[in-house]
């Protein structure tokens, strides 16, 4: 502690020997100012001015909103009245910009009388044009139907309005070049036949609100060419905001209104983008088809069996109310609420006197990590375990399915979000049905609750067969895996023999457990901590099973070492299909932060392309569905599962073609494999 305080204290007495008026800035060079023009650099080139001397010297930009949302002809002076046009600091009127002792609106000059170079950073792009109100059915005929026949690209935005499956569009931009119209009433109806039958292309930011709108009203939109948000999410996945404002702040130079017609310009740059880092076939055929697909499943929904949701209910808050009266009195009948942390740790770390694992700012860590170390040292702590996991399925897939639960349909019409996950993978939401745990019976109770709906008579589960480590076989070409798939051999014991030294038929279902921990431990970058932990060994076993499994699968080991060393050089990783995983940490001085970029650029070539064979194997599910005519359809993915609802009749053709379309979606040097199995509910499904 002494020695970090000496290390952070300011030296004050060191002999330093300067003057200060040297170090004053003097000027920005012209050759700076081209270099933060050329560079882009708005902000910063703004900020030289005020160094300068210059305050007042500012840009306007067309028909741009300031932070108030006031446009350029409502921007407020320095003393806060609103002019007509945009004034700097001393009242002066000027087009785009002018410095503090500019005189006039129509010229841009400085003190020495030559052109404003900051009139460089001026939005130089027309005005946005005006958008036209259309609000009834013949005037919409009439500015749709001749773009229908064209071959211009109609860009789009739309909103939705209602509930799934019952939708409709809430507003409509579409801009044809350099006119753009706002959609509305009467007009809205006609934009949406007009989807299904104009066979121009058409972009629009987001695409599956597009398609849910429409197939909710019976209509197959035609041509859906471009969804900027698809593309801006395979160029940087890592992204959060995938809004238009945003979009334009990332890739357009200046400043453009967040209207459709900044759509296309969006559009261009991306596709630059995408053309560079090889990314467009990605783009092209896979994520946009995949949209109508997961538009379908969110429209389809899944039937919740009502009265059983009901009595599970009731079952549910009756095991909450016996473990908290359980909780209370292993705790000496102390009435405190389980859900409380501050509570809890009092109970825990001073009543009881159980180590203290970790604090936080407001008092001891009670979260689950604390709780799994202390397990098995007071039966409160295994108690309060229970408790969390089933208030937490209880609030979520029971008093949470609750108001989800679509009162005409009685299916759960869960979301699924394409731009979410670094990795590709989809993830869903309102609600979401892939965190319900799957090998618990809690989990399987939940699952219950989802069954057929009316007409079906069966859900089937279509499952991929340890896809990762098949995939982790393939790209790092080890001969002992790529044998084990090929021979179909349990791939754990196999692991476990190789591990131990023993002959397969030896291995014991022990040692294939902590095999199959170290299988699936590996694809993750597991470290012997962590390993330890899983197995309940010793630190010191857990790397000595690491290093048997590392000589004898060196191939694996191999493609993880070149893994890491890939992304310290290009600064990220790729799938077998090229969707990148950036990883600015891999070079960080900070061990955590770099060991957490390591661990990533192991996994993500792995995970990544299981993400991208299961939305491989949807596309050709819903070919193949479509293809044979038959009434069963896809309605959940949830990992490496798919969830389908089928009839009786159908049963054996769907079972066998979907099985066929998941095994066939990606070759491999290894097989996949896909397990198919039916029930009167998911859990039943799933087993």
């Amino acid at each position: 502690a002494l020695l970090s305080k000496k290390l952070a204290t300011i030296c004050l007495t060191a002999p330093v020997d300067l003057e200060l008026a040297k170090y004053q800035l003097q000027g920005v060079k012209a050759e700076a100012e081209t270099l933060l023009h050329d560079l882009e650099f708005r902000n910063l080139y703004a900020r030289f001015a005020a160094l300068l001397g210059n305050p007042g010297r500012k840009i306007a930009f067309a028909n741009v909103q300031d932070d108030n949302g006031k446009t350029g002809a409502q921007t407020e002076n320095g003393n806060g009245n609103s002019v007509g046009a945009t004034k700097n600091a001393d009242g002066n009127l000027f087009n785009l910009a002018v410095n503090a002792n500019a005189t006039g609106a129509g010229e841009n000059k400085n003190a020495s009388g030559e052109g404003d170079l900051f009139s460089m950073f001026g939005n130089t792009e027309p005005a946005a044009p005006a958008e036209k109100i259309i609000a009834t059915a013949a005037e919409a005929q009439a500015i749709l139907e001749p773009l229908a026949a064209g071959q211009q690209e109609i860009w789009i935005l739309a909103t939705e309005s209602g509930t799934l499956p019952d939708l409709h569009f809430g507003s409509v931009a579409v801009c044809a070049g350099a006119q753009a119209y706002t959609l509305e009433g009467e007009a809205l109806p006609v934009f949406t036949s007009w989807l299904g039958t104009a066979a121009c292309p058409k972009g629009t930011l987001d695409s599956k609100t597009l398609y849910r709108v429409a197939l909710s009203q019976k209509v197959q939109p035609r041509n859906l060419a471009d969804d900027v948000s698809i593309a801006a999410y395979l160029d940087n996945p890592g992204q959060t905001d995938y809004t238009l404002k945003k979009l334009i702040e990332t890739y357009l130079i200046g400043e453009l209104p967040a209207t459709v017609t900044a759509l296309s310009k969006v559009a261009a740059a991306l596709k630059e983008q995408l053309g560079f880092k090889h990314l467009t076939a990605l783009y092209r055929d896979l994520e946009l088809p995949l949209v109508p697909v997961l538009a379908q499943m969110e429209l389809a929904g899944v039937t919740v069996d009502a009265e059983l949701l009901e009595n599970k209910d009731k079952e549910f808050a009756l095991k909450l109310a016996n473990l908290e009266a359980q909780a209370k009195k292993e705790a000496g009948d102390e009435n405190f609420n389980p859900q409380s942390p501050k509570q809890l740790g009092a109970i825990l770390f001073e009543k009881l006197q159980l180590p203290v694992i970790k604090k936080t700012k407001t008092g001891y860590s009670t979260d689950v990590s604390v709780l799994e170390q202390l397990a098995g040292q007071h039966p409160l702590v295994d108690t309060i375990l229970q408790y969390r996991i089933l208030a937490k399925l209880y609030s979520t897939y029971l008093e949470g399915l609750k108001p989800l639960l679509n009162k005409t349909t009685g299916r759960v019409h869960t979301h699924f979000q394409q731009l979410v996950t670094v990795t590709g993978r989809l993830s869903s939401t309102d609600p979401n049905l892939q965190n319900i745990p799957t090998r618990t019976e809690i989990g399987r109770g939940i699952r219950e609750l989802f069954v057929p709906g009316v007409g079906y008579d069966y859900l089937m589960s279509c499952d991929y067969s340890q896809i990762e480590l098949r995939i982790l076989a393939h790209i790092a070409q080890d001969p002992l895996l790529i044998e084990s798939f090929r021979t179909g051999q349990d791939v754990h014991a196999r692991t476990a023999a190789e591990v131990f030294g023993l002959p397969l038929e030896q291995v014991t279902p022990e040692l294939r457990g902590r095999a199959k921990a170290v299988n699936f431990g590996i694809v993750y970058g597991i470290s012997d901590f962590g390993l330890a932990k899983q197995i309940g060994s010793s630190r010191k076993e857990a790397a000595q099973f690491i290093e048997s499994y590392f000589a004898r699968y060196q191939g694996v080991k191999k493609y993880m070492e070149q893994s890491v060393e890939l992304a310290r050089t290009q600064g990220y990783v790729t799938t077998l299909l090229g969707r990148r995983r950036y990883l600015p940490d891999i070079r960080s001085s900070n061990f955590n932060r770099r060991n957490f970029a390591e661990r990533t650029a192991m996994n993500t070539p792995i995970q990544g392309t299981a993400a991208d064979i299961m939305k491989l194997a949807m596309l050709k599910v819903d070919a193949a569905l479509k293809a044979a005519g038959v009434k069963s359809r896809v309605l959940l993915q949830v990992h490496d599962e798919l969830i389908l609802e089928v009839t009786a009749a159908e049963k054996e053709q769907v079972g066998a073609l979907v099985q066929k379309a998941m095994m066939e979606a990606f070759k491999l040097d290894v097989p996949l494999l896909a397990a198919v199995t039916f029930g009167r509910n998911w859990a039943e499904a799933a087993e």
